[in-house]
């Protein structure tokens, strides 16, 4: 009779000789992707961090000189600066409320069942494909004081712009920029939350209607449950972009006029290539860095609250 060996004893020697059972094998995976982030994210960051203690200009950017938080204490002192700040964040708050908020409207539209419902679905997602710079010129093209569309339909109407100048106004400059902004953004925002409407219960939602339940209870009590995560990434990542967005800005405007539409970046990018103050552009950049980092930090904390407030 034969004997034969206890499966345990078969996997474990199997396991052996796997090279995928090694307790190596996810740093082998994971050792490409580490040395890249490395190289090229965590090198620039430490010598940009050094960067704005020194007054390094672009001429000569091989010599230095430290001066502490003299940087720092410069931008911080200056009431541009402040500005600065609040256009950020006004231009943050509104990309990120649009874009989500457009693309929510637009995702629980496109969650219906009508006639062209595939076209409609691929026909968004042209602002989105388009590259930005594309963007910034069609739209410095129709909000044209001469021969713009826009200025053109603002006329008939009777809300014409004195002067149809509208990217010079420092009334109108700003808004012109958030509405090409949500433009472009907002069909990245409805075609991840279609899918993530995909995933709702549709036996629940039916359950909640025949209930009794209004649409905008049921949308509350079930849709809004499903997807409350994505739409927090969804914010998450419109915020990042929206404090890193800097050629649809730079091509329409310059941050003008008299600094009205000036963002991080674009003050950045003007004090080390137009003022050729690298140590106070990393300086810049680095209040850009906790600025995001204060912003994920903030979600994750609300993200494990409502964790904690499920459980």
């Amino acid at each position: 009779m034969a004997v034969h060996a206890p499966p345990t004893a078969d996997r474990t020697v199997s396991r052996r000789k796997s090279p995928l059972g090694s307790r190596w094998t996810p740093y082998v995976f994971l050792g490409p992707a580490a040395v890249f982030i490395l190289l090229f994210q965590a090198v620039p960051l430490l010598q940009q961090i050094y960067m704005s203690f020194t007054r390094t200009t672009l001429l000569n950017p091989t010599r230095s000189e430290w001066v502490g938080l003299s940087n720092y204490e410069q931008i911080f002192g200056d009431p541009e600066f402040h500005r600065t700040l609040i256009t950020t964040l006004v231009y943050t708050v509104v990309c990120v409320v649009g874009s989500v908020g457009v693309g929510l409207g637009l995702a629980l539209l496109l969650n219906r069942s009508f006639r062209g419902r595939g076209f409609a679905r691929a026909l968004i997602t042209v602002p989105w494909a388009a590259p930005g710079i594309a963007v910034a010129l069609i739209a410095t093209w129709m909000l044209n004081a001469q021969y713009g569309i826009v200025n053109r339909f603002l006329n008939a109407i009777g809300l014409g712009v004195p002067g149809g100048a509208i990217l010079d106004s420092p009334q109108y400059a700003l808004p012109a920029i958030l509405v090409t902004t949500v433009w472009q953004l907002f069909p990245f925002t409805a075609v991840v939350l279609l899918s993530a409407l995909q995933a709702v219960p549709q036996d629940l939602a039916e359950a909640a209607t025949m209930d009794g339940a209004g649409r905008w209870w049921s949308f509350r009590a079930v849709t809004w449950q499903v997807i409350k995560p994505t739409v927090g990434l969804l914010a998450l990542l419109m915020t990042i972009w929206s404090i890193r967005r800097f050629e649809l800005i730079w091509l329409m405007t310059r941050g003008g006029p008299v600094g009205t539409t000036e963002t991080i970046v674009i003050d950045l990018y003007s004090q080390a290539f137009e003022s050729q103050q690298l140590g106070t552009a990393a300086a810049i950049g680095m209040v850009g860095v906790l600025i995001s980092l204060v912003v994920i930090g903030a979600s994750g904390a609300v993200a494990r609250f409502h964790e904690r407030g499920q459980a």
